[in-house]
């Protein structure tokens, strides 16, 4: 099955994984890095230097320094699977963004997030972020 564990738990989740894409799409760095543990990790190994960020600071200061060559982002976030067992889950997450660069070049991107959550003070958050681009144009 794609969705296991308690439905409220899972909804958290759906709505953990929504609040990332609304906070890119704002470029909201504050709303976006709250959603991440103080030990999470964040790697992008199609991206030259982003292979892999390790602690909340890290991750939000990479961020925010690789937002600004990207005026625009309308990022949306869709779980493909999520598996909850405890204050510990495992989804999957498909990307679908439109981006203008810096140059002024626009084009969508496909990707595929391997996620890990913990459930911290009640709270979800990302424990680990692994993304794929599955297609660019």
């Amino acid at each position: 099955m794609a969705f296991e564990g308690p439905v409220e738990d899972r909804l958290a989740i759906r709505e953990l994984v929504a609040t990332y894409g609304d906070a890119v799409t704002r470029n909201d760095p504050a709303e976006w890095g709250s959603l991440w543990a103080e030990d999470a990790s964040w790697s992008m190994p199609d991206f030259p230097g982003w292979e892999l960020m390790e602690g909340r600071e890290t991750i939000v200061a990479t961020w925010i320094e690789a937002m600004k060559n990207y005026p625009f982002q309308c990022n949306i976030q869709t779980p493909g699977s999520l598996a909850v067992t405890g204050d510990r889950a495992t989804g999957r997450t498909y990307t679908s963004e439109l981006v203008t660069d810096a140059t002024g070049a626009t084009y969508r991107v496909t990707g595929r997030y391997d996620d890990e959550y913990v459930k911290s003070n009640g709270r979800w958050l990302f424990q680990r972020r692994a993304f794929k681009v599955l297609h660019q144009g």
